[in-house]
């Protein structure tokens, strides 16, 4: 191969690179419109799990009322606690209309998050949020109708971590998928979405 042919190839690649990160940007942008595109997949499912009450709670439960869902779990590190207490932030800040928001967290390790463990680890944060387990069957086909992605990963020293899916989910009163918060999202446009997400309820 020559030379040219080397750099011509090279090129080509970084183009395709580019091209493949506009499109995937576009999926994520396009999950935050009124009517997501219909080549996104549905999201969302029949699950049955248990919150932090010992009450059980369906999809069913999710209609009547727009929500926020959140998977992670209590021993994370970093994520999941800075994400409920953005939550818990800017649950304070939407003041009565918080009330028409349903926040659930969903945990993504049942081995360890039990009931009473997530009572525990949800007192740091607004009270209004619901903590949800389950058994490992029952957790995993909630994470498949989210789409949510989770990976046990071993350490050589100290506890299992987790990998998985950061966004906040956020749905309507019908209980469909409407798009999400990211990570660490801007305050001010995370605030956006939670303001017009209660305002459809």
């Amino acid at each position: 191969m020559t030379a040219m042919k080397t750099v011509r190839y090279v090129l080509w690649a970084a183009v395709a690179v580019v091209v493949a990160g506009a499109a995937a940007i576009f999926v994520i942008n396009q999950l935050d419109e009124d009517s997501p595109p219909a080549n996104v997949a549905s999201i969302g499912g029949p699950f049955s799990l248990t919150d932090q009450h010992g009450e059980t709670v369906t999809e069913a439960d999710l209609k009547g009322h727009p929500s926020a869902m959140f998977f992670g779990y209590t021993f994370c590190p970093e994520v999941c606690p800075t994400t409920l207490l953005e939550m818990t932030s800017m649950m304070e800040k939407l003041g009565p209309d918080a009330d028409k928001l349903k926040v659930y967290f969903v945990t993504v390790d049942p081995e360890r998050d039990t009931q009473s463990v997530l009572a525990e680890y949800l007192q740091a944060f607004d009270p209004r949020i619901v903590g949800l387990t389950g058994s490992r069957e029952a957790i995993d086909q909630a994470l498949s109708a989210y789409r949510v992605f989770s990976r046990k990963v071993e350490r050589d020293k100290g506890p299992y971590l987790m990998d998985h899916t950061a966004g906040v989910y956020l749905l309507n009163s019908d209980g469909t998928f409407t798009g999400t918060i990211a990570y660490q999202e801007d305050e001010e446009t995370a605030m956006a979405k939670l303001k017009r997400l209660v305002g459809r309820s």
